[in-house]
């Protein structure tokens, strides 16, 4: 059964009405999964059978019975552990009905039906007597909850249900005790991601919005790959600090809660942000430990095990504090039943153990709901910046009337500085304006500049005075991008106000080009890899599942991914395959781009790259992927300011890097649809 369904397009700006399959939605759940990085967290599934064989024998040699309640199954992996382990019987509980399904498949392809019972339920609906989903309860309490926050899943809510309802009084837990760490850092690249800078303009300087630097901020966590920052790019200036702990063998409460840690300050700086991870003991003892710290925190940093589905946290602290080496500091961490936050004080200034602890902070300035973290940091790239003030004074005169088109932009600002006549800026959203306004208000630019709420496609002759446009420019950012091709909304854009454009108008950026290379990664192939048999188990049927949902349209499409945060090796050169005309209208017919790109490189090819380059003139660029060259050994540099495109071959090719093969490539730009179709192939020349 198919059904009309609404979806924006990102790339036109419209609306499509589209017919698709009812199970689309549910397909897309199940693809962009992570299932199978977990099931290849090699490190992460030891410590858990460790820990499962151990809390086994200690139930057993009270002389009871194994009973045993698995909450968040997954593929019923845990509960084959437990039961090898020696339990007697398994309750395995899986709210998503799809993983539910698969797991009671895996459990009766491996021989385990008769000792494990799957319940396709939340844990807090699961009901325990002669009629109820458990018969007994269970003495053994195994979970896999956590997200890279630890509770933000609602790990906590859960436990405390299941101590109240599901579980025995003397009860054991795998993992037994969480740990949450954290250290202050002082650091201008991830202070960069939290504060709107000031930005130096001719000899003029843009400041930010006083309510955006006394702003907290968002009260979201930034998940993060810790390890691909480098310690280089932050001061300590204190050092790891265990916050709090968790006992899940104990009732577990999800009320609020506040802890400090007193610590003395090992450097002077500016206290920015709290670099926070966790671990997991899997027994009482503390003897089995599966850790999220960062790599750079081990003796030898390529030993650590690598994992996307549990990453690290950055905490952005409310407001930035300078301390002093030798300063006795107090780092409280204060957490609901779903999220962590932080806040820093002066040990002498703590005053009374009564004083009220800081509440979660949340923005109110609007700036950190208009622009994401990425977006901060991109914002403050003065190298960036400085690309699109010099595109634009090559291009500006004294009667020049320039039109922006992006969300959130400081371009409009940056124009004005240069001297522009007359500037106008179109914004998405009323938020979006506000922002923008309240940067010009900060800076005395009020009605020199004039901001409008206005999609491209109605505006009006009159909506600007009845000038005519000399300068389109856009960076080209918009919010509702996902993929790097969705900023050919612009061009849209740029079609829809060719009749208020002067003839001889300039177009910045002039183009665009797609660029791509085959790459090898170092570890992210294995959000993608079938899984086949799991620490002895066969878990195929998980394989098929995700498989089969990828076949429903995932596998022929490309997916955003942050690379910075994914090493990966180059095997082919880099090469642009299509180009964007934007000093043209959109074309009615498709465009389409076919070639070879040949191996130079030995390696495994698991897929193809891709990203946009923006030529704001014939000699300034732009790139929103690779930040540089690649070097001898294939290593790339990305953009930390937006996802790259990142489209998976099926199964891995053994490359072998003399030239004889090559990477085929086909691109199909429609302008109808807004999508480029894409296929490639490893071909032998």
């Amino acid at each position: 059964m198919k059904t009309f369904c609404g979806r924006a397009n990102p790339t036109t700006g419209a609306l499509d009405w589209v017919e698709e399959s009812e199970e689309y939605d549910y397909h897309q759940e199940i693809a962009r999964s992570c299932y199978a990085d977990m099931l290849h967290d090699h490190d992460r599934n030891k410590k858990y059978y460790e820990g499962i064989r151990a809390a086994v024998a200690r139930v057993k040699a009270r002389g009871e019975r194994v009973i045993v309640l698995d909450i968040g199954t997954g593929t019923g992996l845990l509960s084959m552990m437990a039961i090898t382990a020696g339990a007697d019987l398994c309750y395995a509980v899986e709210v998503f009905k799809p993983m539910a399904e698969a797991a009671q498949c895996i459990v009766e392809k491996n021989g385990f039906s008769d000792k494990i019972k799957i319940i396709n339920k939340h844990s807090t609906d699961v009901t325990v007597g002669p009629d109820g989903d458990m018969q007994v309860k269970a003495n053994v309490l195994i979970t896999e909850l956590f997200d890279t926050e630890l509770i933000g899943e609602g790990a906590l809510p859960s436990y405390e249900h299941a101590h109240q309802n599901l579980m025995q009084e003397r009860c054991e837990a795998v993992p037994h005790r969480a740990t949450v760490y954290a250290q202050l850092v002082e650091s201008e690249l991830l202070w960069s991601w939290a504060q709107l800078q000031p930005v130096e303009v001719e000899g003029a300087r843009l400041v930010p919005p006083p309510a955006v630097g006394r702003c907290a901020g968002a009260h979201a966590v930034c998940d993060i790959q810790l390890s691909q920052v480098s310690p280089a790019s932050f001061t300590p200036l204190g050092p790891v600090c265990t916050m709090f702990t968790v006992d899940f063998s104990k009732p577990v409460s999800s009320a609020f809660q506040a802890h400090s840690s007193q610590f003395v300050a090992q450097s002077s700086g500016r206290a920015q942000v709290v670099l926070s991870w966790w671990d997991l003991d899997m027994d009482p003892t503390g003897s089995i430990v599966c850790t999220m710290a960062p790599s750079w925190t081990y003796q030898e940093p390529k030993m650590a095990p690598w994992r996307d589905h549990w990453m690290q946290s950055l905490y952005f602290l409310p407001v930035e504090s300078q301390v002093t080496e030798g300063e006795e500091l107090s780092l409280m961490v204060c957490h609901d039943d779903y999220s962590l936050w932080y806040s820093l004080q002066p040990r002498s200034q703590r005053g009374s153990q009564t004083e009220a602890p800081p509440s979660r902070p949340c923005c109110t300035c609007q700036a950190h709901l208009v622009w994401t973290r990425p977006r901060f940091g991109e914002l403050n790239d003065r190298r960036r910046t400085e690309s699109y003030v010099s595109a634009l004074r090559s291009v500006l005169r004294e009667d020049s009337v320039c039109l922006s088109v992006s969300d959130g932009s400081l371009l409009p600002a940056f124009a004005h500085m240069l001297g522009a006549k007359k500037v106008f800026g179109l914004e998405n959203s009323q938020m979006s304006k506000q922002v923008i306004d309240e940067v010009l208000e900060a800076n005395s630019m009020k009605g020199r500049v004039e901001l409008l709420e206005i999609r491209p496609e109605q505006l009006t002759s009159n909506d600007v005075g009845g000038e005519q446009i000399s300068v389109l420019m856009g960076e080209p950012y918009f919010s509702t991008s996902l993929l790097p091709w969705h900023s050919l909304f612009f061009w849209y854009c740029r079609t829809a106000l060719a009749g208020l454009l002067r003839p001889d108008a300039s177009i910045l950026p002039r183009s665009a080009s797609l660029h791509m290379v085959a790459v090898e990664f170092q570890d992210l192939w294995r959000i993608r890899a079938p899984c086949g048999t799991c620490e002895g188990f066969d878990v195929t049927p998980m394989d098929e599942m995700v498989q089969r949902s990828l076949d429903f349209r995932e596998s022929r499409e490309a997916e955003p991914h942050p690379l910075w945060e994914y090493p990966c090796r180059a095997l082919t050169q880099s090469a642009a395959t299509m180009t964007f005309d934007f000093t043209q209208c959109l074309p009615q017919q498709p465009i389409s781009s076919q070639g070879l790109l040949s191996f130079i490189r030995e390696g495994r090819c698991h897929g193809v790259a891709l990203w946009m380059e923006y030529h704001l003139t014939d000699d300034i660029t732009v790139s929103a992927g690779l930040n540089g060259p690649i070097n001898e050994q294939g290593d790339c540099e990305w953009s930390r300011h937006r996802k790259q495109g990142v489209y998976f071959f099926g199964s891995p090719w053994e490359i072998s890097g003399d030239g004889r093969a090559a990477v085929s490539y086909s691109f199909t730009f429609e302008p109808s649809l807004g999508d480029i179709r894409m296929d490639f192939s490893v071909t032998s020349q």
